[in-house]
């Protein structure tokens, strides 16, 4: 059935990751119209399509940022009921897979660094088992017998960001939402000091017409310093980093690894169906894509000198895609310098891990409740400045 087509709406959110998606969902359940406009053909096509999707904060996370932390394990601890619910609205499967994570020492240097991250971990009250070589290749037969410590996180979990975004689409649609793609938000449209709505950009969907909104999310990811419309003292300053990464299957089916296995500096990423996640670099390289071969070989180097079974595997895919990370890499949450105005961009490694708290985030700031404590750290205003000292 085609979707009726509307102009005026009370929510429009811009970006169709899975950050826009989650927010989208949340608000349209909750009663709101609204609007998601994504530049694409398709939903989920930059970060989200690239990402691994690990859940991982406790083996992820530094410790030293503790505020990230805490809303990172605030988040996993949110996913099964996110799920659930997702499973409710659409029959699409999610890809959630509770399988834990190993993270793994190759040499002395990298063990010692291994037990000081487990010391710490065990100060914070963070679940952490330190598992000797032979106790780790019992647990994952597919390890190296060269590995020399493991430390297991048994609830840091994974999801497939692609089928998790099919399925909020889906959810967002069924519930009355309004799904635009091929439609790129040029600016944003203001009168005074409040939004009023985003113009699209000719040639888009909607062929530069303007559509009104009295509340606009922005969760454009990497491309957020495209977007316009914005005073310069109202604007999240967000950069792209690139990560490459590599899709492999196993034609003897799932069983050569069935936890994620987090190693320096990469990861490996099961979908329990012998298909599997290598990435991903990091490199500040602004909006450049290519895949190179030195990143493809280190990737592969570092995996199959830990999983020596990868060597037989077949290579599905190799894409780069481009995170985006902020000037201290954590997201912009809540309510921006204009009213009306509602940031959920910046999430750098962290957006898929970060979806279901941000969604519950953005729709506390959406129907101006009182916003959990955990986002104070992310507030917007840290890195914007006022209405009043931007006209001054």
């Amino acid at each position: 059935m085609p979707q009726r087509t509307h102009h005026s709406f009370d929510v429009a959110v811009v970006g169709g990751g899975i950050i826009g998606l989650a927010v989208a969902w949340r608000a349209q359940r909750h009663g709101m119209r609204v609007v998601l406009l994504e530049r694409a053909p398709a939903v989920a096509t930059g970060a989200t399509h690239a990402a691994a999707g690990m859940l991982a904060p406790v083996s992820e996370a530094h410790v030293a940022e503790r505020e990230l932390l805490a809303l990172g394990l605030e988040s996993a601890a949110r996913y099964p009921d996110f799920v659930a619910q997702l499973a409710q609205a659409s029959p699409l499967d999610a890809g959630f897979l509770a399988c834990g994570t190993l993270r793994v020492a190759r040499d002395r240097d990298e063990a010692e660094a291994l037990d000081r991250e487990r010391a710490v971990r065990e100060r914070l009250g963070l679940p952490v088992e330190r598992l000797l070589p032979t106790a780790a290749r019992r647990r994952e037969s597919g390890l190296a017998p060269t590995i020399r410590l493991a430390l297991e996180f048994a609830d840091d979990h994974a999801v497939d960001p692609r089928a998790i975004s099919a399925a909020l689409a889906d959810a967002f649609t069924r519930a009355g939402g309004e799904l635009r793609t091929g439609a790129e938000a040029a600016a944003l449209t203001s009168a005074g000091d409040r939004v009023t709505g985003v113009a699209l950009a000719s040639g888009a969907a909607g062929d530069g017409a303007s559509i009104a909104a009295d509340q606009v999310v922005v969760a454009t990811g990497a491309w957020t310093e495209r977007l316009g419309g914005l005073p310069a003292g109202a604007r999240v300053p967000v950069r792209p980093v690139k990560g490459q990464i590599l899709r492999l299957r196993d034609p003897a089916g799932p069983g050569l690894m069935t936890r994620v296995l987090r190693m320096d500096p990469g990861y490996l990423v099961p979908r329990g169906d012998g298909r599997y996640v290598l990435g991903a670099t990091m490199e500040e390289r602004g909006y450049e894509t290519d895949v190179t071969a030195g990143g493809v070989f280190e990737l592969l180097r570092d995996a199959i000198e830990l999983v020596p079974g990868l060597s037989e595997l077949v290579i599905e895919e190799v894409e780069a895609g481009l995170r985006p990370g902020t000037p201290d890499n954590a997201p912009a949450l809540g309510a921006g310098a204009l009213r009306g105005l509602h940031w959920a961009a910046g999430h750098h490694r962290n957006g898929i891990l970060l979806a279901p708290i941000t969604a519950d985030l953005l729709l506390q700031s959406l129907t101006g409740s009182p916003l959990d404590p955990l986002a104070a750290p992310f507030a917007p205003g840290r890195f914007t400045t006022t209405t009043k000292e931007v006209a001054a």
